[in-house]
């Protein structure tokens, strides 16, 4: 075989080893943003809280200066403005519901993204591993014909 058949092995051991770390670097990648993905979902929960109590302390704060306003008018509690608190309480749920149900979706959307992250990464560790079949092959082959 003498030292270029040495040379070759050493190379395809070395060129082996690299393609093994660059699959397992990209995967490790790919984790990680599934990771932040998946973080985004959380704050997207907690944002949802914040917003929600947000809107219910101004909604309270809506009222309260509406029941005053009417009072100073003299105008009684019932008829129409009966129905306009009770048509404002049923937007005001409407926009909650809107809000928790906008979450949903950003939050899954989140996920699908950490899902196919997670994907992305595998896929890199595959190909990594195809690489290194490939180059034991090469270097075998290189191998093979340098003694015949």
């Amino acid at each position: 075989m003498g030292w270029q058949g040495a040379v070759v092995a050493a190379l395809g051991a070395a060129q082996f080893k690299q393609q093994g770390a660059y699959g397992k670097f990209n995967q490790s990648v790919q984790n990680r943003n599934a990771q932040v993905k998946e973080q985004k979902a959380e704050i997207l929960d907690s944002k949802l809280t914040l917003d929600l109590a947000t809107f219910n302390k101004e909604l309270e704060k809506l009222e309260g200066q509406t029941i005053v306003q009417t009072a100073k008018s003299g105008v009684t509690q019932g008829g129409t403005a009966a129905r306009i608190r009770l048509a404002n309480l049923h937007e005001a749920e409407l926009t909650r519901e809107k809000m928790k149900y906008d979450t949903e979706i950003g939050k899954s959307r989140a996920f699908e993204e950490a899902n196919f992250a997670r994907i992305k990464g595998d896929i890199a560790r595959q190909e990594s591993r195809i690489a290194q079949l490939r180059t034991v092959s090469e270097t075998g082959t290189s191998l093979l014909r340098m003694q015949g």
